[in-house]
């Protein structure tokens, strides 16, 4: 049973004796030692694709490198102390423990996309995340504040699975088989909805063409949205999330396809697209794809009265084995509600697993996955960034801003607004 909210201590106690409770020892390696080689890095992306233009970051300080965890310590707390509400921290869930303990706000992406809406008095915001999570904070926030990334190599192999150029040409495929006019009830062709999980360029082309963003929490509401305005919805960069949430709105699996940008028409007969409701784009999240149904069947035999609950980025028969699905948000309430002492098999990212098992020691809280393969790319922040980039900070030097283009900005702001009226559901 973990003992800690640690995962970085985890690794360490189980490669001690044996590497087979990790998916890699690379996990070991110091991120900025990761950074000098192409990559998302250690764990479940490392073996995805990565664009030759994804950001690279430049060398951190030695002073910074050959700190030790207490002095990173006294280093953040006292930076964090210096500058006050100058600097606000957002922190992701699946971050390293000995990262979001600095957070002045720790959630999901929703969560954090109001938190750094909310922060108007701050005039820098330090995004424990990824990249375009990062990208969202700087739309959402003030024209005079500032978007830092600790580690400039923290992107998301999800999120790089549909680039701009791919999306156009998509659309312009689409155009072709449906046209552009409405129907008789003034529901255009298609509506364009993308995963919070995409760049900046993305969220901007749904604002410009009609469509909105969705996050976890509330992907339900946000199809409801685009079906009330189009005939069908071109989902992506998720297909799970895309098809759990749809097949749960009574979307049949024949009037989902699944759109393959390398191919013409994804892969598909016009007939299919003119059958389609949902078009799903071919992404998926690497951490999520590791949670199968055999590892279910074993939590219940292990324990049967055992209550499974998965992040809707998982595969359909996962999420349909399982006694319930939800975001990240919804996994934490579930846990914190629970009155009597029970056993949770949760089929999310290891560090926020971990991190409640510690926060709730009278229930027995597990990862459905055995092995210990955290988000390769959240897992690229460390708290010698943190600390280096509030110190500098005091400086008066914004080191990793990340900033978007307004051409781009204008119309993803667009799509944000549309998300965040979008409320979850109960």
């Amino acid at each position: 049973m973990t003992t800690t909210a640690s995962v970085d201590l985890t690794i360490r106690d189980i490669t001690a004796t044996s590497a087979d409770g990790v998916c890699t020892t690379d996990l070991l390696t110091a991120p900025w030692d990761v950074d000098v080689s192409p990559g998302y890095g250690p764990g479940a992306s490392m073996d995805d694709a990565i664009p030759a233009a994804t950001p690279r970051q430049g060398e951190l300080p030695a002073e910074y490198r050959e700190a030790s965890n207490e002095e990173l310590d006294h280093r953040i707390r006292a930076a964090k102390k210096t500058l006050g509400d100058r600097v606000v921290v957002l922190g992701h869930f699946y971050q390293r423990d000995e990262v979001v303990q600095y957070a002045d706000y720790v959630g999901d992406s929703f969560q954090l996309a109001n938190a750094a809406k909310a922060r108007t008095d701050a005039e820098a915001i330090v995004f424990c995340g990824v990249h375009f999570m990062a990208e969202t904070a700087d739309l959402l926030s003030g024209a005079d504040q500032r978007v830092i990334l600790p580690n400039l190599a923290a992107g998301c192999s999800m999120a790089d699975m549909a680039n701009i150029d791919q999306v156009e040409e998509c659309w312009e495929q689409l155009a072709e088989v449906y046209g552009t006019e409405p129907d008789a009830d003034g529901r255009v062709p298609v509506i364009p909805v993308t995963y919070m999980n995409s760049s900046a360029a993305i969220k901007g082309f749904c604002g410009r063409n009609g469509g909105i963003v969705c996050t976890s929490s509330n992907a339900e509401s946000v199809l409801e949205w685009a079906f009330e305005r189009g005939q069908r919805v071109l989902f992506f960069p998720d297909q799970h999330l895309g098809r759990n949430t749809a097949k749960h709105m009574g979307v049949s699996l024949e009037q989902m396809p699944l759109w393959n940008p390398a191919r013409p028409l994804g892969g598909n007969g016009e007939a299919e697209l003119q059958n389609a409701r949902v078009i799903l784009w071919q992404g998926f999240c690497s951490v999520h794809k590791r949670f199968t149904t055999t590892q279910i069947k074993k939590a219940r035999q292990d324990d049967a009265n055992v209550r499974v609950i998965v992040h809707p980025e998982c595969p359909m028969d996962v999420v349909d084995a399982a006694d319930e699905y939800g975001s990240t948000d919804y996994i934490t309430k579930a846990i914190a509600g629970a009155t009597s002492p029970t056993t949770f098999a949760i089929g999310t990212e290891i560090n926020l697993v971990q991190r409640l098992a510690a926060q709730h020691p009278q229930h027995t809280i597990y990862c459905l996955d055995p092995i210990v393969c955290p988000c390769s790319t959240m897992y690229r922040i460390h708290p010698g960034y943190l600390a280096w980039v509030l110190e500098r900070l005091i400086a008066g030097v914004v080191e990793n801003r990340i900033e978007v283009s307004p051409g781009v900005a204008e119309p993803a702001r667009v799509a944000l607004e549309r998300m965040l009226a979008a409320k979850p559901k109960g």
